[in-house]
């Protein structure tokens, strides 16, 4: 392969469908030729474009939204959520749930009321020709219609996306407005999660790219732009998802999730592999400059950051883990496939003694954890995580063939890490709950004074609710539903973004 760029290395659905058959704005057209009878799809399931992973069709806008309850008023801002909704898929088996077009869905809050509701695709090159749309400016080298968070910066709204796509900024009412690179000053990949430093004013990335031997450490300062960039040798182009930040370092976790150049050239939806020959490391780069120590762990799949900080002379990490092997192109299905279910791991890093040690916080099947973001590389108390029964099911599918749903719960939990306990807000069959982000009182003083928000689905109505809870008082009831006009599909992360 001549051109490593998105298009031809990490050849998602959207780029494999560009040519499909799309007739009017947002809506899903199958060719002649996908409507034929396939009898090998007969029986054949794909649980990410099913249930509650199931792609909407189209974009709507609806005002003065139903409230079942009394949204509080001090919540004012917008709740968004960013996720994969593939658009244009004529044959489900060019499909992974992973490189499905974004969408960001939107909830307008203000004095107690909802007042809009959003969907809109991230207008990507690819996505505005489904759509039958103009591109009104230069085509990036590797677009991609970022589907995985979406937070706010400076006064924007940016949608992020890992591995080589410049993120895309979008206005107040989700419209895109193009790409974003931080005033010209980034150079190469970014990433889908980044950890903003209040206290500091920092936003920091950790940056990898299939054809790089090193992974990028990224600084953007107050001004926004990127002031420092540190490179950091690493074998096999690992997959670094997330990552994690301390007042004192920044976390790494070297994966052994890596790319695989034969998977590329065959043409994979995801040309990265569990990779038994490479080592699971975490290292610590300091802030202040300096060179990266590395300390071996156990393997497994390392997810999600809950959030870190120093302890001493250790450093603490909370964070959501799948055991090991951990296949990001599945087994067989659309998405991916892991051994196991998530659970909640505390990782302490004992710098002087070179070790690490781990346990388990909670091993009930759990992902998506968030904390109170100005306590981002500060100690924390509180941990908010969702149970989504179809999540954790889809993610342990053979073959197209999921277990059960009835064997796992939808729940949206609270875990008080102080005193080792936990709170669910337990929810009904078929109401798969996502991420839920934490949103402080206005004038909160204690750590969980305040919400958390989540979109999660209503079986009743065949459509979603935002839901609001006290984080006071979590197994109670909600303080509001939202009742919202259609589906939100299970997807990623997403921000709470209040009005200046």
């Amino acid at each position: 392969m001549s051109d490593h760029t998105r298009r031809n290395v990490l050849r998602g659905a959207a780029a494999i469908t560009a040519a499909g058959g799309l007739i009017g704005t947002g809506g899903l057209q199958a060719s002649a030729a996908s409507r034929q009878p396939q009898p090998e799809m007969t029986t054949r399931h794909f649980p990410f474009l099913e249930g509650a992973f199931k792609p909407v069709t189209e974009e709507l806008t609806a005002f003065d939204l139903p409230v079942t309850g009394r949204i509080p008023r001090d919540l004012d801002g917008r709740y968004l959520r960013n996720g994969p909704n593939v658009l244009g898929l004529e044959d489900p088996r060019a499909h992974h749930w992973m490189l499905g077009d974004g969408m960001v869905h939107g909830v307008r809050l203000r004095d107690g009321r909802a007042e809009w509701y959003r969907n809109r695709w991230v207008r990507s090159s690819q996505v505005a020709k489904k759509l039958g749309e103009p591109y009104p400016r230069p085509v990036p080298p590797d677009d991609f219609p970022s589907n995985t968070h979406v937070i706010p910066y400076r006064g924007r709204i940016l949608a992020l996306q890992e591995s080589g796509p410049l993120p895309y900024e979008l206005d107040h009412e989700l419209n895109t407005v193009g790409t974003y690179d931080f005033r010209g000053t980034l150079e190469g990949a970014f990433t889908a999660h980044t950890k903003f430093d209040a206290v500091a004013g920092e936003l920091h990335a950790i940056a990898y790219y299939p054809t790089w031997d090193h992974v990028r450490h990224q600084v953007i300062d107050h001004t926004g732009r990127v002031v420092r960039t540190t490179r950091i040798p690493v074998a096999d182009a690992p997959m670094m998802h997330d990552f994690a930040l301390t007042e004192k370092y920044v976390v790494i976790f070297d994966v052994p999730i890596t790319f695989d150049m034969a998977a590329a050239e065959r043409g994979d939806l995801v040309p990265y592999i569990w990779n038994d020959e490479h080592p699971m490391r975490v290292g610590l780069l300091p802030r202040k400059g300096g060179a990266v120590r590395w300390f071996e762990v156990d393997p497994v799949y390392y997810s999600h950051t809950l959030n870190a900080y120093d302890e001493g002379s250790s450093v603490v990490v909370d964070m959501t883990t799948y055991p090991a092997p951990f296949h990001v192109a599945g087994r067989g299905a659309d998405g991916p496939y892991g051994a196991g279910t998530a659970s909640l791991e505390r990782w302490t890093i004992d710098v002087p003694g070179g070790r690490v040690r781990t346990r388990t916080i909670d091993d009930r099947p759990q992902e998506f954890p968030r904390v109170r973001e100005e306590l981002v590389s500060r100690r924390h108390r509180y941990a908010y995580t969702a149970a989504s029964a179809e999540m954790t099911a889809a993610y342990l599918a053979v073959d197209g063939n999921p277990p059960p749903d009835s064997a796992f719960s939808n729940a949206l939990i609270k875990h008080d890490l102080l005193r080792g306990s936990t709170q669910i807000h337990r929810l009904p069959r078929g109401a798969a709950a996502g991420e839920a982000v934490f949103v402080p009182r206005r004038g909160a003083k204690a750590e969980d004074d305040g919400y958390a928000i989540a979109y999660a689905h209503n079986p009743d109505r065949g459509a979603a609710d935002l839901v609001i809870l006290a984080a006071q008082d979590f197994t109670g009831e909600p303080l509001a539903r939202i009742h919202l006009p259609g589906r939100v599909p299970l997807g990623f992360h997403g921000s709470w973004i209040p009005d200046a």
